[in-house]
């Protein structure tokens, strides 16, 4: 099989010679051929990394087989739903994936089905209480007498309908008072 390597570190200061001297060593007792090396050297909480992306972009091209990676934190910390995407996009790729340190993270084994499950559970587990979270925020700020969404415009109704009176247009007048279109609009409605 061949096999893609993915390796992140956080910082420039930091190196991935420890984490690639393993992952190819596993990748050679495995039998698998490397051919291709992703390194990035930024955090992992965005999946905007240049080299992460390369990783997509050639998994669809199916230049590799298998991905391996240090451990599911070196692949992404975006949070277990979207690392679970990032994963079931690899699988729709027709690539599968393991975790070098975490043998339970292996969609190349006889477990694979159980493994993709377990994360389902685990990512929309995070989704409901990350709604509950929100919640109970929004709750809390309102409870304090805290007003929500974005603020009231001002307007002088009556400057802007006479601006309309001397034929100024909406364009015009939402230009000199700062404030949208529409809301000069309704305010003189």
């Amino acid at each position: 099989m061949n096999c893609g390597i993915y390796s992140r570190v956080s910082t420039s200061k930091q190196d991935a010679d420890n984490q690639l001297a393993q992952l190819r060593e596993f990748a050679r007792v495995m039998g698998w051929t490397v051919v291709a090396e992703y390194i990035d050297e930024v955090t992992g909480k965005h999946s905007d990394r240049a080299e992460f992306q390369r990783v997509f972009t050639d998994a669809s091209r199916r230049r590799f087989d298998v991905l391996l990676f240090w451990s599911l934190d070196r692949l992404s910390r975006e949070g277990a739903l979207e690392t679970l995407q990032h994963l079931n996009r690899l699988t729709g790729y027709g690539v599968q994936w393991r975790s070098l340190t975490e043998q339970y993270l292996d969609s190349t084994g006889m477990f694979r089905d159980a493994v993709i499950s377990i994360l389902a559970v685990i990512a929309k587990q995070e989704r409901v209480r990350l709604a509950e979270r929100t919640r109970a925020g929004l709750e809390r700020v309102r409870r304090e007498g805290k007003r929500l969404g974005r603020p009231s415009a001002k307007v002088d109704a009556d400057a802007v309908r006479e601006m309309r009176r001397d034929g100024v247009s909406w364009s015009e007048i939402s230009r000199r008072t700062g404030v949208a279109r529409a809301t000069c609009q309704k305010a003189v409605a």
